[in-house]
Parts: C-alpha cells; structure tokens; sequence
C-alpha cells in the first residue's frame, strides 16, 4: 500500500530512503544485513525506485556501524560498476542513485519523519500531528518511500519467489518470517529467523537451548526498550504482530531479551525508561517531562523510598504520556514499565510496602 501510495501521488522528483537507524540496546538484525549481505538492501532499493518513479535513495545508517558503512559503500561501487546503479540502467533508460548518510545516534531519529528532517539538515524531531503522510510530502516536500532494512532485503526473494512462496510462512495476519535479536540469560545468544507465530517456548528452548546455568525462566522483554515483558506463564504464545501487541508488548525492532529467577522487574523497568526518556528529543511535554517523572519514581522505589500511591501514578503517568505525545518513542515509552506493573505487581508492592527487593538486586536503603 505504501508503495502504491508513492507511486500514485504525481510528481517528477521522488526519493527511496532506507531506514537503518538501528537504535534499540540489543538489536543487531540490520547491522548482520549490512555487513553480511548488502548487495540484498541495494537490490531491493533499486527495485522499489524503479516502482515507484524515484531517482535517488538514502540508506540511513548508525555512525557507531563503520564495518557496515563500509561494506555499503563497497557494494554500492560495485552495484555502479555493474551497471544496475546510475545512469540508464541496464540501458532501460531508468537511473537511481544510491547516498549514504550516517546518522549521529539519536534514537528518536529512528521515526520517519525525524529521520527525514535529518537528512534534510535539520534537528531530528517528529512532525507534529495531523501531517501529510511521507509518501505524499516526505525528503525536501517531495513524494518519499520509507521501509527498513528487512523489508527491502526481503523485496528480491518475493520477486524471484512470488508472494505465495513469501506467504506459506507465517500467520494469516502476520506473513513471512521475522529476525530476533536473542539475548540476555539464555545459552545460545544470537540472530535467529522463524516463521512469523512462533512460540517463545520454541525459541527460547529449542533454538535458545534454555535458560543460562539451568535457572528458571522470569520474563520474556520483546521490542526493545519500548517494548513490554512478558512473564514466563505466556511463553506458549505465538510471536507475532496482534499477540504482542494484546499482550502489551511490541514486535518493535526485534529484540528479544531472557530474563532468569534473579532479574529484579522493577529494576528493569527504571533500566529501560531511563534509556526512554534520555533519547526523548524533548519537543512535547509528555514526553520530555512525563517520562523524566516516572524515571525518577521508579529510582526511589528501588532505592526503598516507594511511596503507597506510586504504582497508580505510574499508571497514570504512562496513560498521559501514551495519549499525549506527539511520536511513537513517546507513546511506547511506558511499555516497559506498563507490563511489569501488570504481570508483576508483586514485586513493585514487595519493594514499597516491604522495603523488600524479592530478587536481591536493588540496594534499598
């Protein structure tokens, strides 16, 4: 629909950007693709310009990716070497040109249009709601089409395969397969693909090989640090885009982090909002100052100085921030502590009402 959207809207001048601004603690599936296989991002790229009318792209890469950079620009080269970059393509009388910008970190930038305003030169903050979609206005006002890594990578195979080769994996609503970036207390730590529907038990302890020395397994943390956790009693659901999202959680970047009987909840909820509300750009309130609040409930609790009436204006606080922020880093930014709250409220009464960390993790006072 996107690029059906973008080739649609009439104009001469049209852009691709490739979004891998791979922000999230943790994930590594974009850098794997760029170091590994970039010739596969290129193709795609190239394909979805020659869709919609484009004649010039942007990948958007981390500066802290330099291998990656590199390999790009080596790919590139020989991509123009070749002849299926440039000028009159393959003799088709179709040119695309392939940039690369490197990005200075910033996580929000990760969002369309402020990584848009950041190739453009300018700070990169989100557009404010109601605005055009980036097919229509999008790089310098112009028609824009903005996918991620996976996607164009995946766009060569469905060409050479077909779409219902691409489909016979997956769920009805959730196709194809998805890359996580496994981590945390598990034995075999690493980027794995499976089908999209998935369970965490499979992936966990038939691909993951079980919890790290034999230890129990806690939470589940899918999504990156926007993204929830899920206690161990939910490892039977299906990983994909609607189950997540029911559970409170997101599919997000693709990181997936295990957590063992001596992980402190409340602590990894304040270690996730933390890393929220420093990458917050600070243009809406909610956001800058909301999340700013609730980092500094969740420090006393963990330091025994919780208060009876913090977990409800913890919830408060995230219901605001999630209504009222203009972005998606400030509308996800709760999650974490969102999830805990509901799956392991025990441990947040443990810490204010008993002055008690249930895991040994916190130095309560």
């Amino acid at each position: 629909r996107k690029w059906e959207s973008c080739r649609n809207v009439p104009g001469d001048i049209k852009y691709v950007i490739c979004n891998a601004d791979e922000g999230d603690p943790g994930a590594f599936q974009d850098r794997s693709v760029m170091e590994g296989n970039p010739h596969s991002l290129i193709e795609g790229m190239i394909i979805a310009a020659y869709a919609i009318g484009a004649q010039r792209g942007f990948v958007y890469v981390r500066a802290e990716y330099p291998l990656a950079v590199s390999r790009l620009k080596i790919a590139i080269d020989q991509a123009q070497k070749a002849g299926f970059l440039g000028d009159d393509i393959v003799g088709r009388g179709f040119s695309f040109h392939i940039d690369i910008f490197q990005g200075a970190g910033a996580f929000v930038c990760g969002e369309s249009t402020a990584l848009v305003r950041s190739i453009e030169g300018k700070r990169g903050m989100p557009k404010p709601m109601p605005r055009p979609r980036t097919t229509e206005e999008g790089l310098w006002n112009k028609p824009t089409l903005l996918n991620n890594v996976k996607t164009f990578a995946n766009i060569p195979l469905i060409i050479m395969n077909g779409s219902e080769w691409f489909s016979q994996r997956g769920t009805e609503k959730s196709k194809g397969t998805a890359v996580f970036s496994l981590t945390g207390k598990v034995m075999n730590c690493g980027l794995i693909e499976v089908p999209m529907g998935e369970t965490l038990r499979k992936i966990i302890f038939d691909i993951g090989g079980g919890v790290l020395g034999g230890k129990s397994l806690k939470a589940i943390q899918t999504g990156g640090p926007s993204g929830g956790c899920l206690p161990a009693h939910m490892i039977d659901m299906p990983v994909d885009f609607d189950s997540l999202t029911k559970a409170g959680s997101i599919m997000g970047s693709g990181g997936l982090v295990v957590m063992d009987e001596d992980t402190c909840m409340v602590d990894v909820a304040r270690y996730f909002l933390d890393f929220n509300q420093r990458e917050s750009c600070g243009q809406c309130i909610p956001c800058r100052i909301g999340t700013r609040q609730m980092f500094e409930i969740l420090e006393e609790i963990t330091r025994g100085n919780g208060r009876p009436g913090d977990i409800d204006l913890l919830l408060e606080l995230s219901s605001s921030i999630k209504q009222s922020s203009i972005c998606g880093l400030g509308k996800t930014a709760p999650n974490p502590v969102v999830t805990t709250i509901r799956y392991f409220r025990d441990e947040y009464e443990a810490h204010i009402k008993e002055k008690r960390c249930p895991a040994g993790v916190c130095r309560m006072n």
